[in-house]
């Protein structure tokens, strides 16, 4: 059975885990991370300091006010006793987490977001070589449980709360609990080795790195009139730098500097296309060469904005699921951690945006009426109407009281069968009549809903527990023109998310379009 192909892509939960191994409700009920930080946390007990030395550290590092609870609540917890010194000094730990606040921006941050760098740099020296006195001690020990938290709160959960929902983010959050992760630090297994973030953001933070390295030297660009095309054997100036574009971004191996379009650049551009989403043809058209031409720096933004959405995901999820990554027009059903199937979508086009959440499918519905949305019957509808009064009667629609709905057929607009998840955003996924649009490379046509490629063998896996429920009896209800809705013996979780870059199981660097324009917000988020 295949491993998760890491769409995301909560994966994505656990697509991204699965694909790592392989590889090495609503805006009201978003959850908070868990900031509990009660207990003890090494076995130093003796040595301990004055409780008011809390409020006397937060008068001279006043950035750090928005941690006094947690500050107290910890030390409250173990009695006021010293965390990061033992009997014969500072703890190696203390280092460890210096270098990593230090190296913030290897972790997609921006280096200005570090808070007294220099002031910890010096009380770390002067403790370290015995140049210090008790109130010496009790800083330093004060400033590394705030880096501490500074550091989790920003490279282990990243944006609060508000800011995720102002990006209509309403996926629940991943809950860290402090307790455990300092417990674990400081009794000797290093948490900034390992941290608590899903396994996808590893392999973003490696091709960050990657592409920081190569960022430099990616200089050209490539100009092209509107209907020119390269491909196998053909020889160019241009293709040249389309050779140096795939060498700079690992697509191809060795840059011979040959303009001569040769079989391994054909393969190259192949494997590029993959990675963006193109069909793969070796054959560099516009698509390509607009999607050659982002440079390196902007594609560095893009890794930022999804290894900070990484930070947000659970680090595991036990439990089977179905999962659509807007940006990839995919979704992908997932069971124990390893990928069943995965079909093309349909999503909402940027003024009918489909919402980053989740659900739970329990029931499927076949021949379903499609009940017109008020907007819809305003803006499209009923102009329609008075423009043809034969409109209803030739789209199969009906009035239903002071609504509108379109009958059950071949021609209605939510196919032949549809999945309902209970949910305030009034989104669901459905068959549709209009299978062309499946082969689009970039599908964002409806109005929010989410159209499946392949309705018939998904409503065969949601029933599959059902034996009353064949092939043969699903294909009849499904063409039987009477609408009739079946609960699910087992109901499956859905998560719709957004990821417009991400590492697959094969090692591959992703990329998608930003097409609801969600990646240049966050990144201003981060660099501000």
């Amino acid at each position: 059975m295949k491993t998760i192909p890491l769409i995301l892509p909560l994966t994505i939960l656990l697509i991204f885990q699965a694909c790592a191994r392989k590889k090495d409700n609503v805006l009201k009920k978003v959850n908070a991370q868990e900031i509990s930080i009660k207990g003890n946390f090494s076995p130093q007990t003796i040595r301990k300091f004055d409780s008011t030395s809390v409020n006397a550290f937060l008068v001279s590092f006043p950035k750090f006010q928005n941690i006094k609870h947690d500050l107290l609540l910890f030390y409250r917890s173990r009695a006021f006793a010293y965390a990061w010194f033992d009997d014969i000094g500072l703890i190696e730990q203390a280092g460890n987490l210096f270098n990593s606040i230090k190296n913030i921006q290897d972790e997609g941050l921006d280096s200005r977001k570090q808070l007294y760098l220099s002031e910890t740099g010096n009380l770390i020296e002067s403790v370290s070589i015995n140049n210090s006195d008790d109130s010496t001690d009790v800083i330093t020990e004060l400033m590394l449980t705030a880096q501490y938290l500074w550091y989790a709160k920003n490279v282990w959960t990243g944006l609060d709360n508000d800011a995720i929902i102002s990006l209509e983010w309403l996926l629940p959050r991943k809950k860290i609990m402090y307790q455990t992760l300092l417990d674990s630090l400081l009794a000797g297994n290093d948490i900034l080795i390992s941290p608590p973030i899903n396994r996808q953001y590893y392999l973003l933070k490696d091709y960050l790195r990657k592409y920081k390295m190569v960022a430099s030297a990616d200089t050209v660009q490539i100009k092209v009139n509107k209907n020119d095309i390269f491909k196998l054997h053909d020889t160019a100036a241009m293709v040249l730098a389309i050779r140096t574009k795939l060498f700079l971004l690992g697509d191809l191996r060795i840059n011979t500097l040959t303009p001569i379009f040769d079989s391994s650049l054909h393969k190259a551009v192949q494997h590029f296309q993959e990675r963006h989403g193109l069909k793969k043809t070796g054959i560099v058209k516009v698509a390509e060469v607009a999607e050659l031409n982002v440079t390196i720096q902007k594609r560095i933004e893009q890794i930022m904005a999804n290894m900070e959405r990484s930070r947000w995901l659970p680090t595991d999820l036990k439990e089977n699921y179905i999962l659509v990554n807007i940006p990839e027009f995919k979704l992908h059903v997932i069971e124990k951690n390893s990928l069943q199937w995965s079909m093309n979508v349909v999503v909402g086009k940027s003024q009918h945006k489909t919402a980053v959440f989740n659900g739970t499918i329990n029931c499927v519905v076949f021949s379903p009426y499609w009940n017109i949305p008020s907007s819809i019957k305003k803006n499209e509808i009923l102009p329609a109407i008075r423009r043809n009064k034969n409109y209803l009667r030739i789209h199969n629609m009906e009035w239903n009281g002071n609504n509108i709905r379109q009958k059950p057929g071949p021609n209605n607009a939510l196919g032949l069968v549809k999945f309902l998840f209970p949910n305030t955003h009034s989104i669901y996924l459905h068959d549709s009549p209009a299978k062309s649009l499946f082969n689009e490379s970039s599908r964002a046509f409806s109005h929010g809903c989410i159209r499946v490629a392949e309705a018939k063998k998904l409503a065969e896996y949601l029933l599959r527990y059902d034996s009353s429920w064949t092939e043969e009896k699903i294909v009849q209800a499904m063409n039987a023109g009477k609408e009739k809705y079946v609960n699910l013996q087992r109901v499956v979780p859905v998560y719709i998310t957004y990821f417009t870059s991400w590492v697959n199981e094969e090692g591959k660097l992703h990329f998608r379009k930003d097409i609801y324009n969600r990646d240049t917000r966050l990144i201003q988020m981060l660099l501000q």
